[in-house]
């Protein structure tokens, strides 16, 4: 089975940074499509950052100039760096990967991030 685990979700204020953190584990070692999602309250779950294939990233909009995804070389791990987080950037994020984009099969658990005005 293959495993992913975030962390590093917390409370900040306007203007704060986090860095979230996700585990891999599990009998598959590489993974094509590695990235972060997240969901507001009443919103769609939607892609925040992403190592879409190889070494092209996706950024949504919102937050292109201000968080920055990376990954080891191992891709047992994958970071989120977020940085001038405002209030609308609270939500669940979820780490993501798969062997595709179009096989995204695996997913954490979530963690929270709250930004507080």
């Amino acid at each position: 089975q293959v495993q992913l685990v975030e962390s590093g979700g917390g409370l900040v204020h306007t203007g704060g940074s986090l860095r979230l953190s996700c585990v891999v584990s599990g009998s598959i070692s590489s993974f094509d499509f590695m990235g972060w999602y997240r969901q507001a309250p009443g919103q769609e779950r939607e892609l925040v950052a992403a190592f879409v294939s190889g070494a092209n990233i996706k950024y949504a909009d919102a937050v292109a100039d201000r968080f920055t995804i990376s990954r080891d070389r191992t891709k047992k791990m994958l970071y989120l760096q977020m940085n001038g987080l405002k209030p609308e950037d609270t939500a669940v994020y979820y780490c993501n990967a798969g062997l595709n984009w179009r096989a995204r099969n695996y997913w954490g658990q979530g963690t929270q991030v709250t930004v507080s005005s």
